[in-house]
């Protein structure tokens, strides 16, 4: 490992917020949210419990071609849409293909191919199956695809560690470029789960929120009446380079990514370990890992699901990581606003914490009317939070089913 600096030079972001991360940043600071009724007809076919969800603001229909479309599984058109955008922002750099790499994580991977194609076997025989089937549904499709827009040939990874998986993934390209296998990574994550089987088995688990006859206050993070996250889908990615390559060519950087912590709870395959544990190792790491000591840390961007024993263990982590520290750190809970985006979250809510330490601001939670005494945080309501000026660093936290966590540390630079 060396010590190369890895700084951020380009972020690009579809989401049910905006169809670019400049509409979702703006529509999170205007507090909007970005939830509301699903019109499928198997919503009512199959009789869902759950009715609403946070699509994509802009369908991928409207900005790929017809071929890229058909080719390309929902997971890694979302990926192309974010990468293009990631990559003309960074300034399109110029960079031997050989040290440029992709981190793409996903949790769920291509499962509108999968199961579509299933039922074409099925209901139409084998040579009706879509020739392009498996590398459509692999998980690594969106890396794949990416890198193959890009030229990238230093390395396309793919991360499947459910809703932690994006911020993993950032953390692949950390790597990467710190070890010195690259110079510059496309990295974050890609969901289009919004799909009947999981919504269903989310359902049976009794895991989302059932507000049906109010979906946009319906992921409500700290608030005593939550009941259950919201599905979400889309994509976050950013362009990471060495500070050495950047100051070169002169980029716009908007922050260092200057740490990941990571541990696993081992504790349960879908709830957190109560205490944060697990979770709070995980910070801890990031924050050693800077340079920093807890009272560094200014804000975070918590998990913040909407789920009654989730923010309760994610509050209970923080407390442990960092003891009195954590009074002065604002927390900011985007998942009110964009719903739970799965392993594509811990990406978006990276580049959340990327444009809150460049801006020096910090987004206001929604929909939090009645807040939880059980949750021991400076939880941002009601109006965005400025951050102080001169050097400040966040933490971005990530939590997946089968215990993954995962934190990264965001410095001003």
């Amino acid at each position: 490992m060396t010590n190369r600096r890895v700084v951020v030079t380009g972020l690009g972001a579809t989401t049910p917020l905006g169809g670019t991360i400049t509409d979702t940043w703006d529509a999170l600071l205007a507090g909007r949210s970005g939830i509301a009724p699903m019109e499928h007809d198997w919503v009512e076919r199959y009789e869902l419990p759950v009715t609403f969800a946070g699509e994509l603001a802009v369908p991928a229909a409207d900005v790929l071609t017809k071929v890229e479309v058909r080719r390309m599984d929902p997971s890694a058109q979302y990926a192309v849409i974010a990468a293009r955008e990631a990559w003309a922002d960074a300034g399109e750099p110029e960079v031997d293909p050989e040290r440029l790499g992709v981190a793409i994580g996903t949790g769920i991977g291509g499962v509108w191919t999968l199961l579509s194609q299933w039922d074409v076997l099925k209901e139409k025989g084998l040579r009706r199956v879509f020739p392009l089937a498996v590398p459509m549904l692999m998980p690594n499709s969106a890396s794949g695809n990416v890198s193959l827009a890009l030229g990238a040939r230093a390395g396309a990874h793919t991360t499947v560690s459910a809703c932690a998986s994006g911020a993993e993934s950032m953390g692949t390209g950390y790597e990467m470029i710190r070890s010195g296998k690259a110079d510059v990574v496309v990295a974050g994550g890609t969901e289009a789960a919004i799909h009947p089987i999981c919504f269903a088995g989310f359902a049976q688990m009794q895991a989302l929120s059932t507000r049906n006859d109010s979906p946009e206050t319906a992921s409500r993070p700290y608030d005593t009446t939550r009941d259950g996250f919201v599905m979400a889908e889309g994509c976050g990615l950013i362009v990471m380079e060495s500070e050495e390559h950047a100051r070169a060519r002169g980029a716009r950087i908007y922050a260092e990514l200057a740490s990941i912590g990571m541990s696993s709870d081992a504790h349960h395959i879908t709830a957190p370990e109560p205490e944060g544990a697990g979770a709070s190792r995980a910070m801890r790491e990031a924050v050693e890992g800077a340079g920093l000591a807890a009272s560094d840390i200014c804000h975070i961007n918590a998990h913040a699901t909407s789920t009654p024993v989730g923010d309760v263990a994610e509050s209970n982590a923080i407390r442990r990581a960092f003891g009195a520290a954590a009074d002065g750190m604002c927390v900011s809970a985007t998942k009110s606003m964009t719903g739970h985006l799965l392993g594509a979250a811990g990406a978006l809510e990276g580049l959340f914490t990327i444009l809150s330490v460049h801006h020096r601001i910090a987004p206001a939670a929604i929909n939090v009317t009645d807040f939880d005494p059980e949750i021991a945080l400076d939880v941002i309501r009601g109006e965005n939070r400025t951050l102080p000026s001169g050097d400040i660093a966040a933490l971005n936290n990530s939590f997946g089913f089968g215990g993954h966590n995962v934190a990264l540390v965001i410095k001003s630079i």
